[in-house]
Formats: structure tokens, sequence, C-alpha cells
């Protein structure tokens, strides 16, 4: 009980810290009445969006928990698990779409602060940005935390703690249900509005980025925040909660020989010690003038991480009493830096994959995609090493601890380990749209040229710790999809009171399993890159309708229609959502109930593996190709005879192609993957009953 209690306050100082946050974003200046404007038509849209995509969601979710509810209740003979579970999956549902609704409305609001505060000083605008990203990031972990340990006590868990964790995975379900479809909508729409803006404005307009002249300009902005903010939120609260059921899960085992209930506790308390690490790493991020925002950033980050390593060590050493779980959990701390160092490399301006593509850029727009299709491909090397060596390490750091299942759980604590900086990523994430918003709103209010090149400086830092969350996301993935694999092959053999703990994929319908995982994250992710290209054909026709039918537009005398793009992409992007969605979930239960638990379990174990990587080529090949066009933007590229190759150039327009290639990729493909892989494993371990019924 005791340590229930530090969890929920753990969680709670999280709440207050965030609100701490909100007040110092929100008591700032707004700037100009033409930025109040530009900002209102944001919130506006923004708002409307995202009630339509929870209302449509919310009818899904409802549906899915009565149907899953009845059917546990029927498999298992147990109408009082059925209900619980039906009831764990609304709240995790619930949760995660608040989690997602809160963070985009801090976003919106800490837009025009930062805008604002680039007409002063480069470190306001760190401060206000980071701020308002925190706002989500500390929410979305305190929601998480608190979510999990009060269903966890609430269904038994302080009398019967081996039992809550089986009952509790519906709220993992039920987040990750609808994490899927708010990244999925949210990524259609913010990159359909993007590429659409970009191909008519840059390429065929010849006129600047966030123009008041394009009317998709007001969508683009909108999209940054339905699917950057609120998509991540809800992607990285479903993350957090999956991988802490799973691993509670897992401590069941050593539970069931040692009866101390700190192995199935100890997930939650070393999250409680993350937070407070996080906290105190974004409190020391002060920007410098003249310094690269991106080593304020980095500064606050190692701070985070190292009082988290601290944090693991002294939480290992008061429960688990076992130094060799200390080292599985600094393997996964150590795990999140190298990720998010493998991801700037891949993606910042100052390394070699984004210079390569912006020089490929000079010869056109073909050499342009070769490049950044190659440079994707590339990094998945770096990314499976690095997962290998850590889930290697982690297993035989736990094997050394002479426990039973001790190999399995020190997965499950490095994953721990990697989750405890997890508030202070997903700050840097929502960094980003803010700041990209920012430049959106001084460059259409006409800010002067200083304020623009500061949040151009900031934009670009923004791309980075975009792709760097992205990264961190698929890496944790990555360890926990081992260790939900795992789980699941632990509830297969509490249902059926027999050892299953091998998948034979010598038999044909567990190769056949194994096959339809591989093809369902390619099915998947064409879906969605479909949906962003028809969207943004609809978009470019109506940004062409409205130049051609009113030319005083294009000389400044008459405002485009904004409203009709935004409701263009609105309505688009949640009918397109629907099919992929369908898919991720229906296909393991089909699989499932066709083929049984162990064709079930080659689906989760090949189709986790397929998304892992082809979200890595996805999310770091899209970051590059989009910071190649930021480093022309901002004249780094030397031609060969010594003059800079800047904007408005036949060179920036192949850039500008090659990003709106990659958008579609890192923003709402690759995103959605991570959330697809997590799905997987929650809905294979609520439904295991059926699969082998």
């Amino acid at each position: 009980m005791e340590t229930l209690i530090y969890v929920f306050a753990a969680g709670i100082v999280a709440v207050l810290f965030a609100l701490f946050l909100a007040w110092d974003v929100l008591r700032r200046d707004t700037g100009t009445p033409a930025m109040r404007e530009i900002s209102d038509m944001i919130y506006e849209g923004a708002m409307a969006f995202l009630k339509r995509q929870y209302r449509t969601i919310a009818m899904l979710a409802v549906v899915t928990s009565v149907i899953m509810g009845v059917v546990i209740g029927m498999v298992e003979n147990d109408a009082d698990l059925g209900w619980r579970t039906g009831i764990a999956f609304i709240v995790g549902a619930s949760c995660s779409a608040l989690a997602g609704f809160i963070g985009m409305f801090i976003s919106v609001k800490a837009n025009i602060r930062t805008a604002s505060a680039a007409r002063r000083s480069l470190g306001e605008a760190i401060t206000v940005s980071l701020r308002g990203g925190g706002v989500s990031g500390f929410l979305v972990v305190a929601m998480s935390l608190l979510g999990v340990a009060g269903m966890f006590a609430a269904y038994g868990g302080i009398d019967a703690p081996d039992k809550a964790p089986f009952m509790i995975v519906g709220f993992g379900f039920g987040a990750s249900f609808v994490a899927l479809f708010a990244q999925l909508g949210g990524g259609i729409y913010t990159k359909a509005a993007d590429v659409g803006a970009d191909l008519v404005g840059k390429v065929e307009a010849g006129i600047p980025e966030d123009d008041p002249r394009n009317a998709a300009v007001i969508a683009d902005l909108v999209g940054d925040n339905v699917g950057d903010c609120a998509g991540r939120g809800a992607d990285l609260f479903e993350s957090t909660a999956a991988e802490n059921i799973g691993a509670m899960i897992l401590g069941v085992a050593i539970y069931a020989v040692t009866k101390n209930p700190a192995w199935i506790m100890f997930p939650l308390v070393v999250r409680a010690a993350g937070v407070i690490a996080s906290i105190v790493g974004l409190l020391v991020v002060r920007g410098r003038e003249g310094e690269d925002p991106m080593k304020a950033l980095n500064r606050g980050y190692w701070v985070t991480a190292i009082l988290s390593a601290i944090g693991m060590y002294f939480v290992v050493d008061r429960m688990l009493g076992n130094y060799w779980f200390t080292i599985a959990g600094i393997v996964g701390i150590a795990t999140s830096i190298v990720f998010v160092y493998i991801t700037q490399y891949y993606t910042s301006g100052s390394w070699r994959p984004v210079k390569e593509i912006a020089q490929a850029s000079k010869t056109g727009p073909a050499t342009n995609i070769i490049a950044g299709t190659a440079i994707g491909f590339e990094c998945t090397a770096s990314t499976a090493i690095t997962i290998g060596a850590a889930l290697m390490l982690s297993y035989w750091a736990g094997v050394q601890s002479g426990l039973a299942h001790g190999g399995l759980y020190g997965t499950a604590v490095a994953t721990m380990g990697m989750l405890m900086t997890c508030a202070f990523i997903l700050a840097m994430d929502t960094f980003g749209p803010i700041t990209d918003n920012a430049g959106g709103i001084t460059e259409m209010s006409h800010s002067p040229e200083s304020a623009r090149k500061i949040t151009d400086s900031l934009d670009a830092v923004g791309n980075t710790t975009k792709a760097l969350t992205k990264g961190y996301a698929i890496g944790s993935a990555a360890l926990a999809a081992f260790l939900l694999f795992s789980a699941y092959l632990e509830k297969v053999t509490e249902v059926t009171g027999k050892t299953f703990d091998v998948v034979n994929l010598a038999k044909v319908e567990v190769f056949v399993g194994a096959l339809l995982g591989a093809m369902l994250v390619y099915l998947f992710s064409s879906l969605a890159i479909r949906a962003v290209g028809r969207t943004a054909s609809s978009i470019i026709e109506e940004v062409r309708r409205q130049f051609k039918s009113n030319p005083l537009i294009m000389e400044g005398k008459a405002k485009p229609d904004f409203a009709r793009c935004v409701d263009i992409t609105t309505k688009a992007a949640l009918r397109e959502m629907i099919l992929p969605g369908v898919l991720a979930v229906g296909m393991p239960i089909l699989v499932g109930v066709l083929l049984k638990a162990e064709a079930t379990a080659a689906l989760l174990m090949i189709g986790t593996i397929a998304g892992i990587i082809l979200a890595t080529v996805l999310n770091n090949g899209g970051g590059a190709w989009d910071n190649a066009k930021k480093y022309i933007e901002a004249g780094n590229l030397i031609a060969d005879g010594g003059e800079v190759i800047g904007k408005r150039t036949p060179t920036h327009a192949a850039a500008v192609v090659g990003d709106t290639v990659g958008d579609p990729f890192k923003d709402t493909a690759g995103p959605s993957l991570h959330v697809l892989v997590k799905l997987l494993s929650t809905i294979t371990l609520v439904l295991a009953p059926l699969f082998v019924a």
C-alpha cells in the first residue's frame, strides 16, 4: 500500500507541475492583433477537427468494449471478468483521448506566445515553446501512471497482486485503440494539408512557406497540432500504459516464487522516479543567445537521464535488492540516449545524411528521392543493432540475478528504464509543432525579419526533436515488443494451464500467421500513405481553384477561403482513417480465431519486427528529407561556383518534392506503425482466451 501511495503522489506532482507550466505559458504576451487573428483561426480549426474525430472514435470504442466484454465473459465463462475488461478498455480509451486533447489545447495556445517571444529573444522563445510542450509531456505520463495504478488498485491489486495485472490489460488495449485512430486521423490531416500547401504554394506559385495568400496554410498549421500534438500524446500514453502492464505481468512469474509484490509494483515505482527526474531536467533548460537551441535541449535531456539512472539504482536497491537489475535498467536508459543520437545523426542538418540529400537535390527531384530512400534504408542497421544489443544485455543481466524468469524480467526493467525519460522526450516532441506554428504566425503577421530568423532556427530544431521522439518511440516499442510478446505467452499459459514458450514456424498455420503479420505492416502503411495522397490532391485542386477564380488573392488584395481547405481536410481525414484502423484491429482477431494461439504469436512476433524496421525507414527517411529542404533554405548549400543555393531555385524545388514524399512517411505511416506494433500486443493479450478456446 505504501508503494502505491508513492506512485499516486508522483502522479499528482506531475499533474501539478503541468498546471504550473500551463499557467506560466498562458500568462505571457500574445503579440499583435494580426498574430492573435491567425492563432484564433488555428485554434478553431484544431478544436473542430478534434471534436469530430473523437466523436467518431468514441462510437467505435463503445461498440468494441461491449463486444469484447461479452466475448471474454462467454469464452472464460466469467461475466465478471468480461465487464471488468470492458470497463478497463473504456477507461484506457478515455484517458488516452483526454491526454491528447489537453496537450493539443495548450500547444495551440503556446504557439502565439512563442511567436511573440521570438520578437524579443531566442532564450525566451525556447522557454515558452518547451514549457508548452512540457504540459503535454507531463500530463500524458501522469495520466498513464495514475490510470494504471488506479485500475490496479480498483481491481484488487492490493489483496491479489498476481491477478490484477491480467485484469487490467483492457486498459492498455483501450489506450492503443484510441491512439491508433488519433494518430491515423491526425497524421492524414496534417500531411495532406502540408503536402498540398507546399506543392501548390512553393513549387507552382513560387510563394514562401506559410504565405497568407495560400488557402491551405491554416489547414497546414492546424494539422501540426492534431497530428503532432494530439496524435503523439495519445501514442505515448498508450506506450507507457501498455508497456507498464506488460512488465507487471512478467513480474507475476517471479512473485509466484518469492511472494514479494515488489516485483509486480516495480514498473510503476521506477516510472514515478522518472517523472521526478524529468521535472528537474526540464527546469534546467535555458536558451542562450547565439547558441544552437538543440544544445540547450540536450543539456536538459542529459540531466534527466543521469537523474533517472540514480533513481533506478535506489528503486532497485530498495524494492528488488539485486544489483543485476540496476544494470538492466541502465541498459534501457543508455538505449534511449543512443536512439536520441542515432535520430539526430540521420535527421539533423549538421551531419552527413541530410547534407548528402541536399547535395543530391542539385541534380533534381529524382536524385533527391533516391538519396533519401537510401538513407532511410541505411538507418535500420544502427536501429536493429542497438535494439539487439539492449535485449541481449538486459536479458543477460536478468539471468545473472539467479532468479527463475530473471532474464525476461531484465528486459522488462530495461524497458521501464527507457520510459523513465518519456515526459521530457514528449515535451521535446511537442516543442516541434509549437515552433512550426510560431513560424507560420510570424510569417503571416508580417513580423520583423529578426523574429522569423529565430522561429526558423527553432523550426529546424523542432523537426529534429519530432524525429527524435519517433526514434525513441520505436526504440521503446521494440524493447516492449519482446516484453509484450512474452506477456502474451504468459497469458496463454495462464489460460491453458500448460507451458507455452515455443512458436514453431515449421507448422504451416504458424508460418501463414507470420506471413500475414509482415503483410499487415505493409498494407497498413500503404493505406495510410495513399490516404494522404488522395486528400492532398483535393487540397491542391481547391487552392488552384481559388487562385484562378480570384486573381486578387495573388496580389495580396483579397483573403483566400481558409475555412474551405480546413473543412475538406477534416472530412477526408476522418473518412480515410477508418479502413486502416479496422484492418489493424481485425487482422489479429481473424488470425487468432481461424489459426489459433500459436499462429497469433507468429503474427505478433513477425509483425512487430517488420513494423519496427519499416517505421525506422519511414521516420528517419522522412525527417532527413524535411531537414535537407531546411538546410537549403538556410543558405547552407554551396554551388560549385561558390554561390549560395537558396530558395526559389531548381535545387530548392527538388528538395521540396523530396520533403513532400517524406511527409506521409514520417508523420502518418511511421508514427501509426508505433501504435500498430503495440496494438497487436494488447489486443492479443486481451483476447488470448478466445484464441485458445
